[in-house]
């Protein structure tokens, strides 16, 4: 499912003296069966872009298409709640949303919201509990007696619950810790390729942009200043420092290694992984260290 953004503003408490101007003319598309990062500083606009991507919030200014649904600023907008069954959005800490006495129940409550039949909830709760890798007996339980590791898949499972046609997933690692950010980051990108998901990242993390996006937006001071595939985004230092970024970890190393040795390796690293190749090819071709 496509997404457009076109020219959109959004204040919060608009009218008002409290009024706040959060984006500025924002022009984004994020295209079917991508996989989308948008970065950005904090402050920068992208979880304000995030509430537009299913309606949570609408345009001031401009509009967003959603499918085939149009949200235009100044015209009124009615059942949005196909737009939010199609656009499921793991929020930071999901865990915190869990309310139901049991997994089971916790899982189904979107769908049969939506009414999704009651032996259809379930045969998605438990195929789902499956996929995110937990034991089928935490579906008895009560989310609450979970680990937090378990109580954040089972958040994750209600989302996916709703089967929807864009995952929008806000910092979703939030508080693990690096091995549960790399399982929970594989999980989503296996998602994403076997459903044809349309994924949007909104991270602050430009190694996780760079290992899984296909498309990066950076946001800055409420606008969408640059959007390009990952590796010309990571390449242009220069922007990325007018924007208070860096880039991802593997090039910083890439460009400290090349630095150190006179080595200049082929092409850039967008991952350790890649570093780790591109220096042993380096070295297999006979190349000594200074």
């Amino acid at each position: 499912m496509d997404i457009l953004l076109q020219e959109v503003g959004y204040s919060y408490a608009q009218d008002t003296p409290f009024e706040k101007r959060a984006l500025h003319d924002v022009t984004l598309h994020i295209p079917s069966d991508s996989y989308t990062a948008i970065i950005g500083h904090t402050g920068s606009g992208k979880s304000t872009v995030l509430q537009h991507l299913n309606a949570l919030l609408l345009p001031t200014e401009g509009y967003v298409v959603i499918g085939d649904r149009k949200l235009q600023s100044g015209v009124k907008a009615k059942n949005l709640r196909p737009v939010r069954r199609q656009v499921g959005i793991v929020f930071q800490f999901p865990e915190q949303q869990l309310f139901d006495e049991t997994v089971l129940k916790d899982i189904m409550f979107g769908p049969l919201n939506y009414g999704v039949p009651e032996e259809e909830a379930s045969r998605r709760a438990h195929e789902l509990v499956e996929q995110l890798g937990l034991p089928p007996e935490v579906l008895s339980k009560s989310p609450f007696d979970l680990s937090g590791g378990q109580m954040r898949r089972v958040a994750i499972a209600g989302v996916l619950a709703m089967e929807p046609d864009v995952l929008v997933l806000d910092e979703p690692t939030a508080g693990l810790d690096p091995r549960g950010r790399r399982e929970i980051m594989d999980l989503f990108h296996e998602l994403h390729l076997k459903r044809n998901l349309t994924t949007v990242l909104v991270t602050h993390s430009m190694e996780d942009a760079a290992r899984y996006a296909d498309l990066v937006a950076i946001m800055h001071s409420g606008r969408c200043v640059a959007t390009g595939e990952p590796r010309d985004i990571f390449t242009n230092e220069e922007q990325l420092q007018d924007y208070r970024l860096e880039p991802p970890r593997s090039i910083r190393l890439q460009r400290k290694f090349e630095e150190k040795t006179g080595i200049m390796l082929d092409g850039i690293s967008l991952t350790e992984e890649a570093l780790a190749k591109n220096i042993a090819l380096a070295l297999s071709k006979g190349r000594d260290l200074i």
